[in-house]
């Protein structure tokens, strides 16, 4: 039997507020992957780059979920325009509306 140690761990305490690390810990487990791993791979990132990344995705407004519904519906209906073969021929469509 051979053993690889790739990485010798230390332990890392910090603290957060309850909700936010339940909230984390439901979207590590929706990806699959344990909350250790995500914090590590974040850890290793900022380490090796010296830089931190943050993305977050915007909710879905009810005022967003209006305007897709309303394209949708329109699009379903055949009410769309275009394609066109040239930016001329956008523009006049556009102007005559």
């Amino acid at each position: 039997m051979y053993t690889v140690d790739y990485m010798k761990t230390a332990t890392v305490n910090f603290k957060t507020d309850e909700a936010t690390k339940i909230k984390a810990q439901k979207v590590a487990n929706q990806i699959g992957i344990p909350l250790s791993n995500l914090l590590n791979a974040y850890l290793y990132e900022l380490a090796n780059t010296g830089s931190v990344h943050f993305t977050a995705s915007e909710p879905m407004t009810e005022k967003m979920e209006k305007l897709i519904a309303e394209a949708e519906k329109e699009i379903a209906a055949g009410e769309v325009s275009g394609p066109f073969e040239s930016l001329e021929e956008m523009f006049k469509h556009l102007d005559s509306l």
